[in-house]
């Protein structure tokens, strides 16, 4: 079986800086597109950034500067830095997984997601 577990959450100030991980179980994370998504009450889900296999990574252009996608092979582990965090980043965040990546931020091609954890930034 395949999970995908978020954990990092929490609540910070405007300017502060969070470090969500999401651990992988049933299959090898090196093997996959790995993505990180948000999304805030009554909006749609949106990309944050990706990684591929290749170690390629992908952000949307409001986390460009600011957040970082990594992983941890060896360990299976997915990783998003945020910092310079802003009100409007305040969402659930999610890690999901599928099979390309392609310098896209599309929910389409992603088939396994985490339950997701919740990031709220105060002024």
């Amino acid at each position: 079986q395949v999970q995908l577990v978020e954990s990092g959450g929490g609540s910070v100030q405007a300017g502060g800086s969070l470090r969500l991980s999401c651990v992988a179980s049933g299959y090898r994370l090196s093997a996959y597109c790995m993505g990180w998504f948000r999304q805030a009450p009554g909006k749609e889900r949106e990309g944050v950034a990706s990684i591929d296999s290749d170690g390629s990574t992908t952000y949307a252009d409001s986390a460009k500067g600011r957040f970082t996608i990594s992983h941890d092979n060896a360990k299976n582990i997915l990783y998003l830095e945020m910092n310079s965090l802003k009100p409007e980043d305040t969402a659930t965040y999610y890690c999901a997984s599928g099979a390309y990546c392609g310098g896209e931020l599309s929910t389409l091609w992603y088939r396994y997601w985490g339950q997701g954890t919740q990031v709220t930034v105060s002024l």
